[in-house]
């Protein structure tokens, strides 16, 4: 009987060190590690070198880099190819691969309704609105035009197809910016393409265009060098930036068009996405490497350099805004007779 008590005793002790090794085990094992890159990630742009998207890309891969925010590199790739069509193909195509993004501007809805090409957003993953981007109405400053008014009234006057509009390519976001400028004022441009807005900045400033709709991140330096000249910002409000950049002017300064007389008001999209059909987990190590990259000093000074409205989102908000727009698109892209036929 003792003996029983005995063996049985041992049996529960045995089992209760087992039990605490077990438990011991289990404590001392790490969950499993959310998904990090194992190797280098490609950021595409589906634009220019020197444009706004190119020149946010190459911040945030700065960034990434300076502050060893990732293990691994991340390489900007410029595919500006059919108005931005080589890019988005790019990603298309690379269904399930964590190890390419893609920054996106409105040629995200606008460049498939413009071409045919057999692309729609649907076919990537959204990952984070970075910002919304202005556009400026800019001349050369050796002009004498001081207003958006003084320049309308000037293109008027020298008579339709007369004076150069330029901006980045076609049936995209600065045409159609011109084509609204033109119904709501009565004008007529030559519309004159170029692969980005630095160089449609170049142009400006060489006076080989009369005006140009660039993003302020793309003729900043020019306008701080007192090459070119800001007329208005194409928004509902003011740009909220009060520091002085060039000639006693802020941002601020700059008057809407609608302010000055012409009604016309575009944003853009500054965003990020991922190619389809990859993981929560690689959206999420995004998401979270690019609100990283937003908390940085050099995010906050890009953000006021080139006059950006700051509204950011993710998930299912994210969705529901590129919904939205993309519907807009469609409507502006109908109205300028841009669709593919």
């Amino acid at each position: 009987m003792y003996s029983n008590l005995i063996h049985a005793a041992l049996r529960g002790a045995v089992a209760r060190v087992v039990a605490v090794a077990a438990g011991t085990v289990l404590a001392a094992t790490p969950a499993l590690a959310a998904w990090t890159p194992e190797k280098p990630v490609e950021f595409v742009v589906p634009a220019g070198t020197g444009g706004g998207a190119d020149q946010m890309a190459r911040l945030i891969q700065g960034i990434v880099a300076k502050h060893k925010l990732m293990s691994q590199p991340l390489i900007v790739v410029n595919k500006a190819g059919g108005a931005g069509a080589e890019g988005f193909l790019d990603v298309k195509s690379a269904k399930g691969d964590p190890y390419k993004i893609i920054i996106t501007l409105s040629n995200l809805f606008t460049t498939p309704l413009a071409t045919g090409v057999p692309f729609n957003w649907r076919d990537l993953t959204p990952v984070s609105m970075m910002a919304l981007d202005q556009f400026v109405l800019w001349v050369n400053a050796d002009e004498p035009y001081k207003t958006a008014k003084q320049y309308i009234d000037a293109v008027k006057a020298a008579g339709p197809l007369k004076m150069k509009m330029g901006g980045t390519g076609s049936k995209q976001e600065d045409q159609i910016i011109t084509v609204g400028l033109e119904k709501a004022t009565g004008t007529k441009f030559i519309y004159v393409p170029f692969k980005g807005g630095g160089t449609v900045a170049v142009q400006l400033t060489g006076k080989h265009i009369d005006s140009s709709v660039n993003n302020p991140v793309e003729a900043v330096a020019q306008w701080r060098a007192g090459k070119l000249r800001p007329l208005c910002v194409f928004d509902e409000h003011r740009m909220p930036y009060k520091d002085v950049l060039a000639d006693g002017k802020s941002w601020n300064d700059i008057p809407t068009c609608k302010e000055a007389g012409v009604p016309t008001e575009y944003v853009m999209l500054r965003g990020i996405f991922m190619a389809g059909g990859v993981t929560a987990d690689q959206v999420a190590f995004y998401v979270d490497l690019l609100k990283k990259v937003r908390e940085t000093q050099e995010w906050k000074d890009f953000m006021k350099l080139g006059a950006f409205n700051q509204t950011t989102m993710s998930g299912a908000e994210y969705v529901k805004w590129v919904e939205k727009n993309e519907a807009t698109h469609y409507m502006l892209m109908k109205d300028a007779g841009f669709l593919a036929k």
